[in-house]
């Protein structure tokens, strides 16, 4: 309540002196009176006495006298007051074997007269926490707190700051919180508590804590949790898939547990791969170990590593871990003989060689052949080894005719092949005696021998420039497709032109000529034989394109001259991507991905249409809506929120490009079950002691709460404001009527006597 003081200020006038000079002056005057043979005594003494009260007023006037009414009263003020109702706090590590909870709401029950006592003074709010901070009823004789402690996520930093937003505008006289002080948050209560404890600084608000629990003691728990698992995002079919998990041992010291490596064969089924026995030395300790598995199927594929629930383990739920890995079919493989190693075949490496596309290259000179032969190179001919087979400047002598009869065989099959111009190409190279007479789109001529060493025949070859340009049957082809249809024919023409090419006697009816010279000569013939795809090239120079500025064109065409070959002109697999920063995520996170589309020949397509949406574990589809970053006009970004259920997710995406198809890609994701507050339920009391002093606060043990609140109860005097008031007694209307009417009347009796 507002209390005052009273108190009276004299504040004379410039200063005493003069007050006083002028008080000794006038009272000296009043001997100067009316005639003493004018008036009798007693009207000369009513005169003095009148001017007297006169000069008394005056010198009353000069001092100034002013009545101070000085008022204080206390601010309106809250004590909040948080408290930790999360599942940790269930743990019996407290004084007397009590719960962490237990032992909370004991040390509130002690200082419940202590908080009375402060009441008088502030408002008191109470809060029990755990995701989120919920009120609770508090009176003078009732504290209504929650039973049990069950809350799933301590959100120390959230509940902070949700009080603290809730309070806006009003003053704080402080913030008490009781709790283990460890928080245990996912997305979107995970704050961390000091953003809202350096804002409370900066409002001059001080954070008391009340620390329960105590650190993981040696042999407090018994717990093995897998911690960290750690495989590659992606994986070739056949190929070594090492998987790394890392083991925590809590309370389990020297005993020997096996951890076993297992991978999904078929959908929802798990099988076992591998089994290593490990150990911990010490309690505490983190045991990693490394396994492989060698996938045979392509696909998105589940790993998980598993050790068994052990005897006393009161957490199971961290005893597994998993992730997916995207298994891939294998990118093409392709083998590159040349036998001049200037030239071409460097800038053919630049071109072909990608994340999606291995190109094997060998140097086969016919005047060294026994040395620069690949080792085994039938069986580099074999079915299945390569699926594009790229023969450049080789004289046929450097093979044996088994070798091409397999190559041919194999081509056959399915494999592409192409061979490109030189001096030792073609008829000049001796193929029209070889298997491969049949195969290649071109006719020979049994006289077209280039022999080794000899003179060149200018008859075989044809001189340079050569301007490359489709032929008007091939327009639209895939293999010619430089640009988009309007402008690839403008593309070809800014093209350098070949120095030379290699002249072909003849073609077979079936061939197709896809490109030629101004003079109409064919340099690029496609043909096939049997379920294979062949080209017959005659030129070498296509590195003039590279080095005159034109890389992307010649990338794209040596490209698209090998996805023609293995047949992949015409696929959509791999024409959508997914990208998923992570596999693995807790209960509520945000998953956000990119995703994208692009042309057969790999280019972007920056106008697709992308749709996705994620397959829930129960079989739900939730519909995810895509956004185009201006920044990245390549790629759209979705971020999906409805991760609350555990389980498997699926995320599709399928794009379309002009009203036509493009492709759908697959991504799997999974939620894994997560106790946040009992996987680790150790007490964080260094964390409370810093957040207290982050605000000049401090932290205190449970028993001297009570003494903090009188500590805060003392420190009320701080709300306490003072005001002022004034009234002055000298320039009042009743003190200039009263003087007026002295001189008035003393005017009047000395004027009615006769005086004046």
């Amino acid at each position: 309540m507002p209390t005052g003081v009273t108190r009276l200020s004299i504040s004379p006038v410039i200063s005493w002196w003069l007050v006083a000079a002028v008080a000794v002056v006038l009272l000296g005057l009043l001997y100067f009176g009316p005639a003493r043979s004018r008036t009798s005594p007693t009207r000369r003494g009513v005169l003095a006495g009148l001017r007297l009260l006169v000069i008394l007023l005056l010198i009353f006037a000069m001092l100034r006298p002013t009545l101070v009414w000085t008022h204080i009263t206390k601010q309106a003020a809250t004590l909040l007051v948080l408290v930790d109702q999360s599942r940790s706090m269930r743990v019996t590590d407290a004084v007397g074997k009590k719960s962490r909870w237990e032992a909370a709401k004991a040390a509130l029950e002690d200082a419940r007269p202590a908080l009375a006592d402060l009441a008088e003074d502030v408002e008191i709010k109470i809060f029990a926490f755990d995701s989120e901070a919920h009120a609770v009823e508090y009176a003078a004789d009732k504290l209504e707190l929650p039973v049990e402690a069950d809350g799933v996520q301590t959100a120390l930093g959230s509940s902070l700051d949700q009080v603290l937003k809730s309070q806006a505008g009003k003053r704080l006289a402080g913030v008490i919180v009781l709790s283990d002080g460890a928080q245990r948050a996912s997305a979107p209560h995970d704050l961390p508590p000091q953003l809202p404890a350096r804002r409370m600084a900066d409002l001059g608000y001080r954070l008391y804590t009340v620390a329960f629990g105590q650190g993981r003691g040696p042999g407090q728990t018994r717990d093995i949790a897998l911690d960290e698992l750690q495989a590659p995002s992606s994986v070739f079919v056949k190929n070594v898939l090492p998987v790394m998990s890392v083991a925590r041992f809590d309370g389990m010291q020297n005993q020997t547990v096996p951890d076993q490596l297992l991978a999904e064969t078929s959908p929802g089924k798990m099988e076992l791969i591998g089994v290593k026995q490990i150990a911990a030395k010490q309690d505490g300790e983190r045991v990693s170990v490394t396994q492989e598995w060698t996938p045979e199927v392509p696909g998105e594929v589940k790993i998980s590593v598993l050790v068994p629930p052990q005897p006393g383990e009161l957490i199971t739920t961290n005893n597994e871990i998993s992730t997916f890995v995207t298994v891939l079919k294998g990118g093409l493989n392709v083998l590159y003989l040349e036998g001049n190693p200037a030239g071409e075949q460097k800038f053919l490496r630049r071109s072909i060689q990608s994340p999606d596309i291995n190109l094997a290259p060998f140097v086969m000179r016919a005047d060294r052949a026994d040395q620069t032969r690949p080792p085994e190179l039938a069986e580099q001919f074999q079915p299945g080894k390569y699926d594009v087979y790229m023969i450049g400047d080789v004289d046929s002598v450097v093979f044996h005719d088994s070798e091409l009869k397999q190559l041919a065989e194999t081509v056959e099959r399915g494999a592409g092949l192409i061979m490109l111009g030189g001096l030792q190409s073609f008829g000049p190279g001796g193929y029209g005696n070889t298997p491969l007479a049949d195969v290649l789109p071109i006719r020979f001529d049994r006289l077209e021998r280039q022999n080794l060493g000899e003179k060149i025949r200018e008859d075989l070859h044809l001189p340079g420039p050569l301007q490359m340009r489709p032929t008007p049957e091939a327009a639209g082809q895939y293999l010619t497709l430089l640009a988009p249809p309007a402008q690839n024919a403008a593309a070809w023409a800014q093209l350098p032109p070949l120095a030379g090419a290699n002249k072909f006697a003849g073609l077979k009816p079936t061939a197709l000529v896809l490109a030629e010279s101004q003079q109409r000569q064919p340099l690029l013939v496609a043909g096939e034989y049997g379920a294979g795809r062949v080209l017959a090239f005659a030129g070498d120079t296509t590195w003039r394109w590279w080095m005159h500025g034109h890389e992307a064109e010649h990338r794209r065409f040596w490209r698209q001259v090998i996805l023609w070959l293995a047949r992949k002109d015409e696929s959509t697999e791999g024409r959508v991507w997914i990208k998923l920063e992570q596999r693995r995520y807790g209960p509520g996170a945000r998953v956000e991905f990119t995703a994208g589309a692009q042309d057969p020949q790999g280019q972007p397509l920056a106008d697709a249409r992308l749709e996705a949406e994620v397959l829930l574990p129960d079989g739900k589809r939730s519909a995810v809506r895509m956004r185009r970053d201006p920044a990245a006009p390549r790629e759209m970004s979705g971020t999906f929120l409805e991760t609350q259920p555990v389980g498997d997710y699926t995320l599709v995406v399928t794009a379309t490009h002009e009203a036509q198809a493009v492709g759908a890609a697959r991504a799997r994701f999974l939620v894994f079950e997560q106790d946040l507050e009992l996987s680790n339920p150790a007490a964080d009391v260094g964390a409370l002691e810093s957040l207290a002093e982050t605000t000049s606060g401090k932290r205190v043990a449970p028993e001297q709460l009570p003494a903090l609140l009188a500590e805060l109860k003392a420190g009320t005097k701080e709300l306490e404001v003072e005001t002022q008031s004034k009234d002055t007694l000298w320039d009042t209307w009743p003190f200039f009527l009263c003087f007026t009417a002295l001189l008035v009347l003393e005017w009047f009796l000395r004027k009615r006597w006769g005086l004046v």
